[in-house]
């Protein structure tokens, strides 16, 4: 996105001339189309100002790393039960004083040999997460350890290769492939797909009483993708309903080192932390998924050989880009996006409704990029849930070199192989760059002092201001989830005047159960 807060979409989604109308609701065309970013007259009050910037001396990173194997297995322990995550680092940034600080991560012992880390838990140490000429992301997208080559039928995939390898530029030009290839069909299959999303709700909500958000979201988010990036209706297939199911064991098996599903600390600590899953349990249900897409995706496996990866590989990496990565980041953010937007309740819902409504009106009852564009509510309230709760909030890197990295008030030495970790969270509510960082703040982004901000909001492996190339670790797929993440608050309010919400927890995000939902009045 360079410097601007517009979708800029070169060659991934062109214009289209195709309307799709809804007989429900008069303004629900769609068309996709790119225009200039309009002025935006509305101004927040700005963040306070930076502290002035002064030479800091070097000095040692506090904390240490404890007694081999018991300290790490305490850690891991305290992480996940007996503090929790969130507790875990605050009690060490008070601890040391620090934001930068030596620290066990989990899962350790057994499935991570080396659980030692150097901790970045604010917004200008944090960065250096995204440097490529100073850390290597080799082998480290879930952190200290490395799910089984099985799980990803014997390939290392796109999300485990450092740029600086061979296969990483055509892995991700494949990617950039597959987006743009899907460009004409991915607004179109949004609107379909989530019509009957929340026709579904609706129904719910009336034969029940409430409705639960997750798991309609699920089913309707791989509908989504496989008719958009694949052209083919799963339930036209073999495959029927079943792709959330398989492709959520088949993560399970490969984040049940990093998880809590709420069972008691000494049933689950053994269960899930002391040894990895085997592949075995879930070798059949990835094969369904396999078959699915290797059946549905012959033009991009094409482009896959043209670009020297075998047809197998390619399709392993289409598996996990869809599923894990695109999948997973709409099975986590959705939910967490309604409700931060359900919390806030009636007033910014009517805001949202007359802002959404109003622009599609103008747009002759079509919803477009451009007509987006003109929606600074909207677009700040989507940044805003990415801000408050990213929905891949770790990040882990290996120092290339020694290194100098600096927090708001120190600076350290990091030495070449030494791993550093980011808890993304605590660096995108750090209170030296966002005021009431840990609210949600919906016109947070709005005005040219909000767009400044955006350089500070990281969900996608990178600045919201950058964009995503061969040469970086930054999702290739980052303008596609800003788009859709966009259009599912536009429909939505385009539907609805305002909605309620219960909120409860899940293993990943918020589960959250609709209570109410008014039909549009206006």
């Amino acid at each position: 996105m360079a410097s601007t807060t517009s979708l800029v979409f070169p060659s991934l989604l062109h214009s289209s001339k195709k309307t799709y109308s809804n007989r429900r609701f008069p303004y629900r065309s769609i068309s996709a189309s790119i225009s200039e970013i309009p002025s935006v007259s509305v101004t927040p009050s700005p963040p306070p100002p930076p502290p002035p910037k002064v030479s800091l001396s070097i000095q040692k990173i506090p904390g240490d790393y404890g007694i081999p194997i018991i300290s790490p297995i305490k850690d891991r322990l305290d992480y996940f039960y007996f503090q929790g995550r969130d507790e875990y680092f605050k009690s060490k940034i008070q601890k040391h004083k620090s934001t930068v600080f030596r620290a066990n991560m989990p899962p350790g012992p057994t499935i991570a040999s080396n659980p030692n880390v150097i901790v970045l838990l604010d917004a200008k140490s944090f960065p250096v997460l995204f440097d490529n000429s100073k850390v290597e992301k080799k082998d480290c997208f879930t952190g200290t350890y490395m799910p089984n080559l099985e799980l990803t039928g014997g390939y290392r995939v796109l999300s485990y290769l450092d740029p600086s390898e061979p296969n990483h530029a055509k892995l991700k030009n494949l990617m950039f492939f597959l987006l743009k290839s899907s460009r004409n069909r991915v607004m179109p299959e949004f609107h379909n797909t989530f019509t009957e999303f929340f026709n579904n709700l609706d129904n719910e909500l009336e034969t029940k009483g409430k409705a639960g958000f997750n798991a309609l979201n699920d089913q309707a988010s791989f509908n989504f993708l496989a008719k958009s990036f694949y052209g083919t209706n799963p339930a036209d297939t073999k495959l029927g309903d079943e792709g959330p199911s398989l492709v959520a064991t088949w993560v399970l098996l490969q984040l049940s080192p990093i998880l809590s599903l709420g069972l008691p600390w000494f049933i689950e600590d053994p269960l899930l932390h002391f040894f990895p899953l085997p592949p075995l349990l879930v070798k059949s249900r990835y094969q369904k998924l396999y078959d699915f897409f290797y059946e549905s995706s012959t033009s991009i496996l094409d482009e896959g050989e043209k670009l020297g990866i075998s047809r197998e590989e390619s399709c392993h990496n289409l598996i996990f880009t869809t599923c894990f990565n695109t999948f997973g980041g709409m099975k986590i953010f959705f939910p967490n996006m309604i409700k931060w937007v359900g919390r806030c309740g009636g007033k910014l819902h009517r805001q949202l409704a007359q802002e959404i409504r109003s622009v599609v009106r103008s747009n002759g009852g079509k919803i477009t990029m451009a007509g987006m564009e003109q929606m600074p509510l909207m677009k700040s309230v989507v940044y805003e849930a990415f801000r408050i709760e990213p929905p891949v909030p770790l990040q882990y890197g290996k120092a290339k070199r020694d290194l100098i990295i600096e927090s708001h008030d120190s600076t350290f030495e990091v030495k070449e192989g030494e791993m550093l970790f980011g808890f993304q969270p605590f660096a995108t509510k750090d209170s030296r760059i966002f005021e009431k960082g840990e609210e949600f703040i919906a016109d947070r982004f709005i005005g040219e002092e909000g767009e400044k901000l955006l350089k500070y909001v990281l969900w996608s492996n990178g600045p919201e201001t950058e964009n995503p190339t061969v040469d970086n670790k930054q999702c290739a797929g980052k303008d596609f989830v800003m788009l859709v993440s966009r259009l599912l608050i536009v429909e939505l309010f385009l539907r609805y005047d305002s909605f309620e919400i219960q909120v409860g927890n899940s293993p990943l995000g918020a589960a959250v159960t609709i209570t109410s939902l008014k039909r549009a009045t206006f």
